[in-house]
């Protein structure tokens, strides 16, 4: 693994050295990895479009006053779970605004309505509908949580995730791309990280890139997340997101990060990161399959036959077969896996799970093979 100091010394890597280091994480990632690059077939849930932040580079969250602003009723969820499910999806993904509860009150409202006051109590039994009335095992994907929040929604998720994005708090100065967001100062992201390591959590999270940060603050949140990984063990998969530029926003004019960025800052990730964690890169985003996999890349991430990237709704879903080509093309097979992956599947020495509730663990065995990816690998 490197070191900080020779991980920041990386970031001019060019030409012959950007190709030496990308070797380098793609050779360390085919003795961990093996010969396979994964993917998760989803359904995007967007539970409520209101949040309590304004990112500069957001156009997934709606002004309360807004005629798209909602919030899903369990028979909107439902539908798109048990569409999701005739196409083979096994994860449902629920992404939603931070907190916006806690500052519109529509939202309070539309909560009121459904029962709750709070969008963890809803999420609480929205997640519990999915594992009644369907197959599909729920990934949670809210924000910065409360200890109490993760133990509420612990027991009706088989994974959880937040992107910590990163540790700069220069972000957080005005004109930047989180001024004005309570719930992007760092600290509050480390700890939701923390705590989901304390309680157990299979966790996704990563940093977004080209959003103002330098390459020593890129390289101190991976490191951030690494650390939490050494003393926990919870971190499944880092994502590597690149800051894509979108009209309407404060950062429309912002530029985005180019291919050696990603390459470099992928393949870094891979020799910073304890190899037990899977590195991820979106391929909607994706500028070159190819690159990212030779970056050293192993998975990614969920993919949709029928729902769109609601964060990134103008960057279409890749089809698989495409995906499939592009893996084969460099000597490695696309498979689908479960949201939770196979090292946090395998039940502990007490008779218990250590990482998943009892309702989901009985379910695994319908949904995952012997190696702990998809039983059933659609075709």
């Amino acid at each position: 693994m490197l070191k900080r100091q020779e991980a920041i010394q990386l970031g001019g890597a060019t030409g012959p050295d950007l190709h030496q280091l990308c070797n380098t994480a793609a050779r360390l990632r085919d003795q961990h990895w093996g010969e396979r690059i994964t993917y998760s077939r989803k359904v995007f849930i967007p539970l409520t479009n209101m949040c309590r932040d304004r990112c500069g580079y957001c156009t997934f969250v709606q002004s309360p006053d807004s005629p798209q602003a909602n919030l899903l009723s369990p028979a909107q969820v439902m539908e798109i779970v048990n569409d999701g499910e005739q196409l083979g999806c096994k994860e449902a993904l629920l992404s939603l605004g931070e907190k916006p509860e806690q500052r519109h009150q529509r939202a309070r409202d539309l909560l009121v309505a459904q029962g709750h006051q709070s969008m963890a109590g809803y999420l609480r039994q929205i997640g519990e509908q999915i594992l009644r009335d369907s197959s599909l095992l729920p990934h949670i994907n809210a924000g910065t949580l409360s200890r109490d929040e993760l133990r509420l929604l612990k027991p009706v998720a088989a994974s959880m995730g937040m992107m910590l994005e990163s540790v700069s708090r220069r972000l957080l100065a005005k004109g930047m791309a989180h001024h004005g967001c309570p719930d992007k100062v760092p600290v509050q992201r480390l700890r939701t990280l923390e705590r989901a390591g304390q309680l157990d959590v299979p966790f996704t999270t990563g940093i977004l890139i080209g959003i103002g940060e330098n390459w020593q603050e890129r390289i101190d949140s991976l490191l951030a997340i690494n650390e939490l990984h050494l003393q926990y063990g919870h971190i499944q998969e880092v994502i590597v997101q690149n800051f894509r530029a979108k009209a309407g926003t404060a950062m429309a004019a912002h530029p985005e990060p180019d291919l050696d960025d990603m390459r470099r800052t992928l393949a870094v990730a891979r020799l910073l990161l304890h190899p037990t964690i899977s590195l991820q890169a979106p391929p909607n985003l994706a500028q070159r399959y190819g690159s990212y996999i030779s970056a050293g890349i192993n998975d990614w991430g969920g993919i949709s036959p029928l729902t769109l990237d609601h964060i990134n709704p103008e960057r279409a879903w890749p089809q698989i077969d495409s995906l499939g080509a592009a893996c084969q093309g460099l000597g490695y097979r696309l498979q689908e896996r479960l949201t939770v992956y196979p090292r946090y599947q395998s039940e502990q020495p007490q008779g218990g799970h250590r990482y998943l509730a009892a309702g989901i663990a009985a379910r695994l065995p319908t949904l995952a093979a012997g190696d702990g990816l998809a039983a059933h690998q659609w075709q």
